[in-house]
């Protein structure tokens, strides 16, 4: 899973030979996402996510998502606090699947389901959740992790075709934010995009119509609404003794998170046997 790296140290394609007796026992700490700056998220998760975060664009062309900045420095998360705990009040879908992910690759159409190995909670000693019974089918467990993550795909597909409609109707334009430390230093935060509210005021009203019926309006306006916690991460930071690096952009903090969205069943891999 060459795209989907960010977080997931050891991923292996799971199957009912290989993993029979693996069982995952889930845990409430969120080391693993301590160095994740920005996290992807879908236009289903604005309204909760808005509350805490500033959701920008980022990309270009047909390739543009929508992210949640966790933290200005390269490798700072600043809602994970030093033992783990998740200190926001919405944990993103993107983190919350972990350990497991749908590779960026398909087997015949089929989505591959992998699961990271390195994950604390992976353990072949029965301890927490199953993933396959004693004859090979999935547990209820799996079952509904397959579910999460299948929503996630599909609401990943509509948050594109979100993303497409403000890309093809220009509303989209560069942006900075700029805002002072603890100590009176200006700080600027460059690389991303926004929707720009007078182009917004000029669409055609067939098309204000639809971003009305699809709730696309609203997640316009909770994005332009959570902008103003940059100043609040910001603050965060120095509460932390950090760092500001100098002229951070958003495209640098995102890195590799574009996660690819293809649409499709599921498929868990055979086992090395089995083909």
């Amino acid at each position: 899973m060459p795209t989907q790296v960010l977080i997931y140290k050891d991923p292996v394609p799971l199957n009912a030979q290989n993993h029979a007796e693996l069982c995952i026992k889930p845990g409430t700490s969120f080391q693993f996402a301590a160095s994740i700056n920005s996290v992807p998220l879908t236009a289903a998760e604005f309204a909760q996510a808005s509350a805490s975060y500033p959701i920008v664009f980022t990309g270009e062309g047909d390739n543009i998502v929508p992210a949640a900045i966790l933290g200005f420095g390269k490798e700072e998360n600043v809602f994970v606090d030093a033992e783990g705990g998740w200190t926001g009040s919405y944990v993103p879908a993107f983190l919350r699947r972990y350990p497991f992910v749908f590779s960026d690759e398909t087997k015949d159409g089929q989505l591959i389901l992998f699961v990271d190995q390195a994950f604390e909670g992976c353990n072949f000693e029965g301890r927490g959740e199953r993933l396959f019974d004693v004859e090979g089918n999935h547990t209820g467990y799996l079952k509904t992790v397959l579910g999460f993550l299948q929503e996630y795909q599909a609401s990943f597909a509509r948050t594109q075709a979100f993303c497409s409609r403000l890309s093809r109707l220009g509303l989209l334009r560069p942006a900075e934010a700029n805002w002072r430390n603890p100590d009176g230093e200006g700080q600027r935060l460059g690389g991303f995009l926004t929707v720009d509210r007078e182009a917004l005021k000029n669409i055609d009203d067939g098309e204000l119509r639809e971003m009305f019926a699809n709730d696309e309006l609203e997640c316009v306006y909770l994005h332009l609404a959570s902008l103003r916690h940059i100043e609040a991460i910001a603050q965060r930071a120095a509460d932390r003794g950090s760092e500001a690096p100098e002229e951070p952009t958003v495209a640098q903090a995102l890195g590799k998170i574009m996660d690819v969205a293809e649409q499709g069943d599921v498929a868990i891999e055979p086992g090395e046997d089995e083909g």
